[in-house]
């Protein structure tokens, strides 16, 4: 079953540092090319924007690699 988020959501995800908070900015649902390499996307599985909440890190992430959080 796909996660429905959506712009604004507050999520968050590990990384190898540990939990990050983070929330989404952009939904991409065509392939994108962000820091020099090409992020596969569509209507099925898009890929998620999302800025951090300790910095202005941005990072693309599937859905898959995401959970909701209250923030």
């Amino acid at each position: 079953m796909t996660k429905y988020l959506k712009i604004g959501d507050h999520v968050a995800w590990n990384s190898e540092a540990g939990p990050v908070s983070a929330t989404i900015i952009k939904k991409h649902t065509k392939d994108i090319a962000y820091k020099g390499y090409t992020h596969h996307a569509s209507e099925l599985e898009p890929q998620y924007e999302i800025k951090s909440d300790r910095s202005d890190h941005i990072a693309l992430h599937k859905a898959a690699a995401l959970y909701r959080t209250k923030g």
